[in-house]
């Protein structure tokens, strides 16, 4: 399987020492708009190209095509992906957007691909699928200021995120406005919000504490099937402490899903 990556931080990194160790894919392209971040990851011996340009990266055939790079990206490159390749979207919070999912699902479906969502850096998503009846679906996210920093929520509030000294709670509302306010820290209430009852259902707080060192997210759904409680204490990567290590990992997992027979999970 040939692999093309858009976005050369923290997943970036973490996809490409996976496929280098344990072959299971090939990289075969890398495009960042910051190209000496590509450059850097770039290894001559495992032969990745380094695309200048992002003509220049769809013109490489490529199985699959990994956004890791933003909300951004997402919006400038999805659909010109779909046309080479089957996508994986990492920024899934750019999806909030309904007329921007509605063009990529009718890219996919005209040219016949896939657009593949990893669980991110949340757990019990499975579940959610199978309960789209939910009456309820509640995410709680806890984080260290220093890992929500440079979200639109704080301009707007007129807060800085230095100075919170306590446990705060900083939001509480639909993901469709957390999404918004926080567009690099909460892909995980995108995700839960597409597995489970949408946007403007799902409810999401967001609380910052100093005292943390690892990002957690609580996902609680009720209804006729009873309630699902999902906490996952994610390690933040060391590259990026918006970024949890089991977001990259997810999206490791999610290759490997596609290149085997037997896939485990709903």
């Amino acid at each position: 399987m040939k692999v093309g990556i858009i976005g050369c931080g923290a997943i970036g990194s973490v996809i490409v020492k996976a496929t280098r160790e344990e072959k299971f894919a090939e990289v075969v392209a890398l495009f960042d708009k910051n190209i000496e971040k590509a450059r850097r990851l770039a290894k001559g011996e495992f032969g990745e190209f380094i695309a200048e340009s992002f003509e220049e990266f769809i013109g490489i055939e490529m199985d699959v095509v990994v956004e890791a790079a933003s909300q951004q990206a997402v919006k400038l490159y999805a659909e010109r992906v779909l046309e080479k390749a089957n996508l994986m979207i990492m920024s899934v919070g750019a999806l909030v957007d309904s007329e921007l999912l509605e063009r990529i699902e009718r890219a996919a479906e005209k040219y016949g691909r896939k657009v593949y969502l990893p669980s991110g850096a949340v757990a019990g998503l499975d579940a959610l699928k199978s309960v789209k009846s939910a009456e309820e679906v509640v995410l709680t996210t806890r984080k260290n200021p220093i890992s929500l920093k440079g979200a639109p929520f704080f301009e707007i509030e007129g807060i800085n995120p230095d100075e919170i000294s306590e446990e705060t709670l900083l939001f509480e509302g639909s993901a469709r406005q957390a999404v918004k306010l926080f567009p690099q820290n909460v892909n995980v209430a995108a995700a839960v919000s597409l597995a489970g009852i949408g946007f403007d259902k799902t409810r999401v707080r967001i609380i910052a504490d100093p005292e943390l060192k690892t990002n957690i997210h609580e996902v609680r759904a009720r209804g006729a099937f009873g309630e699902i409680v999902a906490t996952t204490n994610n390690v933040p990567s060391p590259q990026n402490p918006k970024t949890s290590y089991l977001a990259a990992l997810s999206a490791v997992r999610t290759l490997k899903n596609i290149g085997q027979r037997i896939v485990i999970g709903t």
